[in-house]
This record gives C-alpha cells, structure tokens and sequence, in this order.
C-alpha cells in the first residue's frame, strides 16, 4: 500500500490551516495518521462555576437563567472531531462520537 501523498501544496496548507484555527480554539490533538491525512481533535467539557451564575440569575431578576442554560447545553460534552483530506484532496471536517 502506498503512502498517501497531498495533491497539491494549496490542499496542505488548507489543511494546516484548519488545524491550527482548531488548536487556537482549545482543541488538542487525540491521534494523528501520517499515511492516510487525518487527525482526531479533542475539546474537554468546560465546568461552569454554577454559584456565579446563580448570583447573576438573581441580580437580573432572572433573565441570566436563559443565558446560563444556553452554557450548560454547550459546555456539558466532551467534543470530538475529525479533519482529513479525500482522495480527491478535499479536506473536511466532520463530528466523531464520544463516550
């Protein structure tokens, strides 16, 4: 089997590109595969310092309560993705399941 090669120098740089926008955003790289273009990123579950938010919740007269379940609903998973190339030499991003 042949080791897979970047059709073009712009679809490797593309690539680069996303990662390194990835890692800027917290991700940490979880598996990588030289041979076949991927890499596995991994963000942990942010812990939300709920006393905080329960003060705000209350200095607001409530209206913080939307604002602190919209983070509780984004925060609460460990997020997971996937960037790779094709063969075609697209690369694309796709959400992989978590445990």
């Amino acid at each position: 089997m042949e080791s897979y090669q970047f059709t073009t120098e712009k679809d490797f740089a593309k690539f680069q590109k996303i990662l390194s926008t990835k890692i800027q955003n917290g991700f940490v790289i979880t598996e990588r595969n030289d041979k076949l273009p991927y890499v596995v990123l991994t963000k942990e579950k942010k812990q939300i310092d709920s006393s905080f938010h329960l003060f705000l919740v209350f200095a607001t007269i409530g209206l913080w309560s939307f604002i602190w379940l919209y983070l509780i609903i984004r925060y609460k998973k460990t997020k997971n993705i996937l960037v790779a190339v094709d063969e075609d030499g697209n690369v694309f991003e796709e959400k992989c399941l978590s445990k």
